[in-house]
């Protein structure tokens, strides 16, 4: 059997990320603001996207070179129509293990059985606060906190689980809904887990006081509910994870800023339009798209993501710690995270 290829700092290729549509129904400030992606904003055309033949090729070559778990993203992934078709074709990948799915939770209710039964294994719902008003504050939409909590309850009712819940902490924005969201995961049953406030892109205002470190979640949800930490069941999970010594479940702190985890990532993303990046702060992607479209082999595909994987040196996160953030201005930033998929 060939070896699975390994980048430059010796990581493989886990996991895949696949962007299906670059549109949203929420306005989040973090990644989607509403004075950039407006009503004239130039959202893809449906030809531009790959196809759901073209993703499931794409998955296929990676499968065989090592990725066992495919997520699902956005934008919002559910805006895209028949994802369930897309879902049952990948969950039939030879050596995929695992499909999952990041949404805001809001369609779940119509979608979540029908995913379920095409083969999805877990959901991931993003929800930053739990008061309403912060809630809408954040998203920039006029749909209530309790459209996306109907949608984590429409997941756990599918067998979408374990349900995981993502919050996105800012300083002065949401940092007082910390023990709120643990207190409602607690009793829902779901694991919460808060990230820190990234420089993706160049849109969202990334300010380094601005960010809620993650020891400081840990220390405030243990000075309420006693925890204590859990090993990682794998070296290149991103959550740090603490258990409730009284039983109640976990959370997981994800600390990109304060605690890069750089050295065990296997992640690369496709874009909606088929381009592969090895980092989600990088500036470029390689074009995949053109190889679906231009009659190349399976082996050509195939020989694009390994040689790609292999030249991939990327430790942004570490990178930013060690010195001063770079200035940055829209033509040379990352690419943005609703574009990337997060």
């Amino acid at each position: 059997m060939t070896a699975l290829p390994r980048d430059t700092l010796g990581r493989r290729l886990k996991d895949l990320r696949v962007s299906v549509t670059d549109r949203c129904n929420f306005r989040c400030r973090y990644c989607m603001p509403r004075e950039v992606f407006g009503p004239d904003f130039a959202f893809l055309e449906r030809r531009e996207l790959l196809t759901f033949e073209e993703i499931t090729r794409v998955v296929t070559q990676a499968a065989t070179l090592g990725v066992r778990s495919v997520r699902l993203t956005g934008g919002e992934p559910l805006l895209r129509r028949g994802l369930p078709d897309l879902v049952a074709m990948i969950a039939a990948v030879p050596g995929i293990e695992d499909v999952a799915i990041t949404t805001n939770g809001v369609l779940l209710p119509r979608y979540a059985t029908d995913l379920a039964t095409a083969g999805l294994s877990r959901a991931t719902v993003s929800l930053d606060a739990v008061d309403d008003a912060i809630h809408r504050a954040v998203a920039d939409v006029d749909v209530p906190v309790g459209a996306v909590l109907a949608g984590v309850d429409a997941a756990v009712a599918a067998g979408l689980g374990p349900v995981k819940i993502n919050a996105v902490l800012r300083r002065g924005v949401n940092d007082n809904q910390v023990e709120p969201l643990a207190q409602w995961a607690r009793e829902r049953g779901v694991t919460m887990r808060f990230i820190e406030f990234m420089d993706v892109g160049t849109t969202n205002q990334w300010r380094r006081d601005e960010v809620v470190p993650s020891a400081e979640v840990v220390a405030r949800i243990n000075a309420r509910w006693p925890l204590e930490p859990v090993d990682p069941a794998d070296p290149s999970e991103v959550a740090r994870r603490h258990r409730y010594l009284d039983g109640g479940g976990e959370i997981g702190v994800i600390a990109s800023v304060t605690a890069p985890f750089c050295q065990d990532c296997t992640r690369a993303r496709v874009t909606s339009i088929g381009e592969l990046f090895t980092c989600l702060f990088a500036t470029t992607g390689t074009d995949l798209r053109g190889l679906l479209r231009g009659d190349a082999t399976d082996d050509e595909l195939r020989e694009a993501l390994s040689g790609r994987w292999q030249t991939r040196n990327d430790r942004y996160s570490e990178e930013r710690g060690e010195l001063p953030l770079a200035a940055r201005t829209s033509g040379d930033g990352p690419a943005e995270m609703s574009y990337l998929g997060g």
